[in-house]
């Protein structure tokens, strides 16, 4: 007999991813736009494509560093290319990014499916130190169950291992876990996987041409709940 399908109604837990979802991974460049210049949103964009690619190859390589080592990695590789590589320009970007800005809608949607008695987590590429900080810094700590890293299985998203935390953490079938995500490659991968997976497009992208699709796309997190059964 097959596994049950997922389904966003009867969930028992959501999973978020961290950066680009609940944390504003833009907001370190944007505070220094000013001191930047005018290609500061390059500089940024650069620098997050960088991290994610690093990500990606070490994985493939069998090179695991932690997600900390990758941003300053990514960081440095941005900086050079844009000819703005400074120490203090660096610290100071790195600084901003251990206490990243949230989304308007992060906290009420965590608090919302609390309130329904609904457990969640976060389940991220971060190193644990940083997301400790983050959740920290956010106000986060009584609006999670779990603070999930990757770096207990030593390989980044989407390796099936790094889902299966969640799971692990839960205790529960995967089809009775919703993530959401904001990357639509992460969205892919925890379909794949077998999560009730909704994509959270904040920045219009396109469908990714990937095996496994979410069920459900929003703009926002305060459209969320509106896909789960009512509450009880």
């Amino acid at each position: 007999m097959s596994d049950p399908a997922p389904s966003l109604s009867g969930l028992r837990a959501v999973a978020f991813d961290a950066y680009g979802t609940l944390f504003d991974v833009h907001a370190p460049m944007a505070r220094l736009a000013g001191e930047i210049g005018p290609n500061a949103a390059l500089v940024s964009e650069l620098w997050r494509q960088k991290q994610l690619q690093y990500t990606w190859l070490r994985s493939l390589m069998r090179d695991y560093a932690n997600f900390w080592q990758v941003t300053c990695d990514a960081l440095d590789y941005a900086l050079e290319a844009h000819g703005i590589a400074t120490p203090e320009l660096r610290d100071k970007l790195l600084a901003l990014y251990r206490d990243l800005d949230t989304y308007d809608d992060a906290a009420s949607a965590l608090s919302a499916l609390r309130e329904r008695g609904i457990a969640t987590a976060i389940l991220s590429n971060g190193a644990p130190d940083m997301l400790q900080q983050a959740v920290a810094h956010a106000g986060f700590p009584d609006l999670l169950d779990h603070v999930i890293s990757v770096d207990t299985v030593g390989i980044y998203k989407p390796d099936p291992r790094t889902y299966q935390l969640a799971v692990d953490a839960f205790d529960l079938p995967r089809e009775q876990i919703g993530f959401v995500s904001a990357n639509g490659w992460d969205v892919a991968g925890a379909a794949h996987f077998g999560l009730a997976v909704c994509h959270l497009n904040r920045f219009s992208q396109p469908p990714e041409h990937l095996p496994a699709k979410p069920l459900a796309v929003i703009n926002s997190l305060s459209d969320f709940q509106d896909l789960l059964a009512p509450a009880a």
